[in-house]
């Protein structure tokens, strides 16, 4: 059963779902076609087309879902994980994209209750972490076209294209649910397999800007790579294929009078073999594996950069002493010799601080003419190519969030400007930073493109967001940052080994097996001990030194307490790997 829809010769996703629970079954069926659906059973997890005799008789439940997100199998089964809300935010080449707001995980198995002890404790770990995919961030699609796709690429489709089901357009990089759509796909149900991408909440949201009394159209699109998805601390640097964490592919789109004009922008973690195991310490130190592969990791990496985007400016924010600076000198040494890469180091926090958001111009003053030859693509109302983007900037700081975002929004403007007098917007001495309400919309999506970014990987919004909003720091951005960042200390230390074994089940990285438990499930978590150790120390302390006056035998008392308090958190102190939250599913590379 193929499924789906064809609207002017574009494949189109069955939109409206209904729901159907029976006792033994679960029916799935289209409201705008009903003889298209599917049935998967709930005591074994088998998918069957839908017949006559699906629902013959009355459901015991009737629900209105908006999509299939795919299977997954755990210990004890099947389970089905459909979209139960969405919302629309705007619209992408003219059609409409949603973005998921809320996901449910229905049960298709009744092989639990025969469990063993083990499996049953293994399966509630395993249904604790689809608890956390459920409220996974930014994940947008759409029913009537892919969203993976860059304009440029899908500039260069050949005919028929899109009258390909949607799966089979996408590019499989940014699918985040692609482990999950096997069973969809093996049955032939295409009008029922969407595509998921994580971005931003912004990405289909176009900000209209009128400049001199011309309406433009901007709107900002980016596509998080699936192979080494993960947390801020338990993804850095790259695996053993060259992918990289938090690989981002950000598209900044232009209209105007059916002109259509786009930049393409990268950000990935250093693409070297490293580490920032978390240990309770505010900035846990960096480490550099020894391995005998770097070197064909890194090669490995760029060449996948070329084949996709052309030559590649590397640029480096990283401090340049440090931790972050032996980090950064051992990328520029792998970088060197490397062909169409151009390795540019740049000391965001020395040369800017926290403040001087213009002094980029001294990035960009380095970068004007390897920029121009790259280049941007452009094409006309008719759709003929007019420019084609040759090259790619690849940004990257230790996180690729805060100080990234700040450098790309500053390279976006930058082009834009070359856009808009291109289109004939602007003259050639004008710039978008003249028009003081527009320019501060467009800092506006860039901003927050930036934290939407950011909660993906590290839970919290962006630092250093005044930068891009203001192009300065205010007092209260100041207040923000330091939250955010004690919201990050809290999340990396205590909730990222939960969310990062959630990414690796969901993204097919953990294969669930049968035939044992997974490694470190029986890991022990001393903090709570530890807490209620310190907490009654000082609590006793405090106490007794109140009452120390008194006699010595007080006095010695809260000697005693506080002699244990100290001992205790330094214990804790040499031992903070062990205290804080550690995925216990897959390894670091």
């Amino acid at each position: 059963m193929d499924g789906g829809s064809s609207s002017g010769g574009n494949f189109k996703l069955y939109e409206q779902l209904e729901l159907q629970e029976f006792p033994d079954k679960f029916v799935i069926k289209s409201v705008e076609a009903p003889d298209q659906g599917f049935v998967i059973g709930r005591r074994d997890g088998a998918i069957e087309p839908l017949n006559a005799d699906s629902s013959s008789s009355n459901p015991s439940k009737t629900s209105t879902i908006y999509g299939v997100v795919g299977t997954i199998r755990l210990l004890a089964g099947n389970y089905l994980i459909v979209i139960t809300s969405q919302i629309e935010v705007g619209k992408y080449l003219g059609f409409p994209v949603y973005r998921v707001t809320s996901m449910n995980f229905l049960s298709c198995n009744q092989v639990l209750k025969l469990s063993t002890a083990q499996e049953k404790k293994d399966e509630a770990y395993f249904m604790a972490l689809l608890k956390t995919v459920q409220s996974t961030p930014g994940l947008y699609f759409s029913y009537e076209t892919d969203l993976t796709l860059n304009k440029q690429r899908r500039s260069k489709l050949i005919g028929g294209w899109m009258a390909k089901p949607i799966w089979k357009q996408a590019e499989p990089r940014f699918v985040w649910n692609k482990n999950l759509l096997d069973e969809l796909i093996e049955y032939k149900l295409d009008g029922f397999i969407i595509p998921l991408l994580q971005g931003n909440i912004l990405n289909f949201q176009a900000t209209q800007l009128k400049l001199k009394d011309s309406p433009v159209a901007l709107s900002i699109f980016s596509r998080r790579c699936t192979r080494r998805l993960g947390t801020r601390m338990w993804r850095r640097g790259a695996n053993l294929e060259g992918d990289v964490a938090n690989f981002i592919e950000t598209e900044q789109l232009v209209e105007f009078e059916g002109f259509k004009s786009s930049l393409l922008q990268i950000r990935g973690s250093i693409p070297l073999l490293w580490e920032q195991i978390v240990d309770l310490s505010y900035k846990p130190q960096l480490k550099i594996i020894d391995h005998e592969q770097t070197s064909n990791v890194v090669e490995q990496h760029f060449h996948d950069l070329f084949q996709r985007y052309g030559e590649t400016i590397a640029v480096d924010l990283t401090d340049k002493h440090g931790d972050e600076g032996q980090l950064s000198k051992a990328y520029a040494n792998e970088t060197q010799n490397l062909p169409n890469v151009r390795y540019v180091p740049f000391d965001f926090h020395h040369i800017c601080g926290n403040s001087n958001f213009e002094n980029l111009k001294v990035l960009y003053e380095q970068l004007s003419e390897l920029l121009e030859k790259q280049g941007y693509f452009l094409v006309d109302a008719e759709g003929n190519i007019l420019e084609e983007q040759k090259g790619i900037v690849r940004s990257n700081c230790i996180d690729c969030l805060d100080r990234t975002n700040v450098t790309q929004s500053y390279l976006a403007q930058k082009c834009l400007d070359t856009q808009l007098q291109r289109m004939g917007v602007l003259d050639s001495t004008e710039s978008i930073s003249m028009f003081d309400e527009e320019y501060q919309k467009f800092r506006t999506l860039w901003a927050e493109h930036g934290d939407e970014v950011s909660l993906e990987y590290a839970g919290t919004y962006a630092l250093k967001g005044d930068l891009v909003r203001y192009g300065k720091q205010t007092f209260g951005g100041m207040i923000k940052d330091g939250m955010r960042a004690l919201s990050r200390y809290y999340l990396n230390n205590f909730q990222d080994g939960i969310r990062q074994d959630a990414a690796d089940l969901i993204s097919g990285r953990y294969m669930v097996r049968r035939d044992g438990s997974p490694r470190q499930m029986e890991s022990f978590s001393y903090l709570p001990v530890a807490s209620a150790l310190l907490i009654g120390g000082l609590t006793v302390t405090s106490f007794t030194l109140q009452q120390a006056g008194r006699n010595a035998h007080q006095f010695m008392t809260s000697v005693f307490w506080a002699g244990v308090t100290a001992g205790v958190a330094a214990v804790v102190k040499a031992n903070g790997r062990q205290f804080c939250s550690r995925p216990r599913l897959c390894r670091l590379v």
